[in-house]
């Protein structure tokens, strides 16, 4: 199987983690509009996009459900799998074809606690997607819900 020929994971992971972790996934595609996964739901699998686009979204009560980031090629989608409870924090949908690799998050986080050089990269990874998560979603419920926007020029 090819690495992604993007940014995200090879930027993050040391090669050979990269690559252990890319001889289990799968390759999987989704049509546009295809719900990858709704918040609240078990977190057990997770993906990298290879082609496409993804937006992750947070349902607001009352209302349609708010974007909060657009993925592309190289990016995680899914996070939640890697932390108990392991259920999704947003939903997901695919904007365009996606091409992407899936992942078994049961056997990753196996193979992250059986080698734990292998699991500080992936939570390195991970937490790192997280921090950038939680500032996306923040700055853009700002912008759609607080009267005076978030006061980013981003």
């Amino acid at each position: 199987m090819n690495a992604p020929t993007t940014a995200g994971m090879l930027q993050a992971l040391p090669a050979e983690h990269r690559h252990r972790l890319l001889r289990s996934a799968r390759e999987v595609s989704f049509p546009q509009g295809a719900r990858l996964f709704e918040e609240g739901y078990r977190a057990d699998r997770f993906w990298v996009v290879r082609t496409g686009g993804v937006d992750l979204d947070m349902r607001v009560p009352g209302r349609r459900a708010a974007v909060i980031e657009t993925l592309g090629p190289g990016e995680l989608v899914g996070c939640s799998w890697l932390f108990a409870p392991h259920y999704r924090q947003l939903g997901a949908v695919a904007t365009s074809p996606v091409r992407a690799y899936e992942f078994d998050a049961t056997a990753v986080r196996s193979m992250c606690h059986d080698d734990p050089a292998l699991g500080a990269s992936v939570a390195q990874w991970v937490g790192g997607v997280l921090v950038h998560r939680l500032r996306s979603a923040r700055t853009r419920l700002l912008d759609l819900y607080a009267p005076y926007g978030s006061g980013s020029t981003l």
